[in-house]
């Protein structure tokens, strides 16, 4: 099966202005005859993904996530390698891919800020040249399944970002592209709002087997929607694997709670940090490649009877931050 988005070698520069060094009449040139050099954006970035995947794009400030993005999209044209979404090359063909792609920006609305959501959704039955009776049940559907129906005559100034953004992805869909482009689905929401949001997404692409490519700063996102993460550092390919991989090639702290009969435990061994500490309960961050987890747990025994315990991974945003400082380091290809 030909795959839903293909990279090979790709590669974007952009050129920018430098300052001439020197006395007042160099820097007055450079007004004139100013001195740029490439900065490449994306650098030689490969890799594919599968039709129905649900992936998350992320990286560091200024990695190159938004410059591949509009690649993808067709907006850039790229200097070398090849590119392919759905079957077609975006730059050359990016009329006929905006019907086969959805996007969902969320710090950008295509719905009216003075009208209601049905009033957009109308329009954009135009603009993609929807049979009528077919987009009337596209937008049945989606009203029922994203619980659209007490929003859709209310204008979209009167709603909540939660309830905004379910009317963003619902009109996103409204074409039935095969692929969805998700910037940021949930920043801003609250926790509930969060978690209705990423299970919509879950629920419509396993529904409809609709290729999701996620980029997000919120780790929950990822966990909750995708089952595999592509990182990119300075343009290039940093990870490439499923979310569990990751934990497990670079987690190397564990955390663990201990309630105990003793009011207080005193567990003064290396690599073992108290988070937390209330009366009977301790909590512990332990870096397990330098105590291992077996010898916390029976140190804790010998100071008290433990009545409960429970044992968690570190965040995954501590994951990927290590992620990064070894590609600082020079650690990581």
């Amino acid at each position: 099966m030909q795959p839903a988005v293909e990279l090979r070698e790709l590669c974007k520069s952009f050129r920018v202005r430098r300052p001439r060094a020197g006395g007042l009449g160099r820097r007055l040139s450079s007004l004139f005859a100013p001195r740029t050099e490439a900065v490449p954006a994306v650098d030689r970035l490969s890799f594919s993904i599968a039709a129905g995947e649900r992936v998350a794009f992320i990286g560091p400030n200024g990695a190159g996530k938004s410059t591949t993005l509009k690649l993808l999209a067709g907006i850039l044209q790229p200097d070398a390698g090849e590119v392919r979404v759905l079957g077609f090359v975006p730059s050359r063909q990016r009329t006929e891919l905006a019907f086969q792609i959805g996007t969902v920006f969320g710090q950008r609305s295509q719905l009216w800020y003075q009208l209601p959501p049905r009033d957009t959704f109308d329009l954009l039955g135009r603009v993609y040249d929807i049979e009528r009776r077919e987009h009337a049940r596209r937008i049945e559907t989606l009203t029922s399944v994203f619980a659209l129906g007490s929003l859709m005559n209310t204008p979209v100034r009167h709603l909540s970002l939660g309830e905004r953004m379910r009317c963003e992805i619902a009109a996103s869909l409204l074409h039935s592209p095969r692929m969805l482009f998700l910037d940021e689905p949930t920043i801003g929401l609250d926790v509930s709002a969060k978690a209705a949001i990423r299970e919509l997404l879950l629920a419509e692409s396993e529904r409809e087997g609709r290729t999701l490519l996620l980029t997000s700063h919120d780790t929950g996102d990822m966990e909750s929607v995708c089952e595999r993460v592509i990182v990119i550092h300075q343009g290039r390919l940093l990870w490439d694997d499923s979310i569990g991989a990751l934990r497990k090639s670079f987690l190397t702290a564990k955390r663990v709670t201990f309630w105990s009969e003793a009011e207080r435990l005193e567990l003064m061994l290396p690599g073992v940090r108290v988070v937390a500490s209330g009366t009977h309960r301790t909590e512990l961050e332990i870096a397990s490649d330098v105590t291992p987890l077996g010898q916390v747990v029976d140190a804790a025994l010998r100071q008290s009877s433990i009545k409960d315990m429970v044992i968690e991974d570190a965040p995954l945003d501590e994951v990927i931050r290590a992620l990064y400082a070894h590609a600082e380091r020079g650690c990581v290809t």
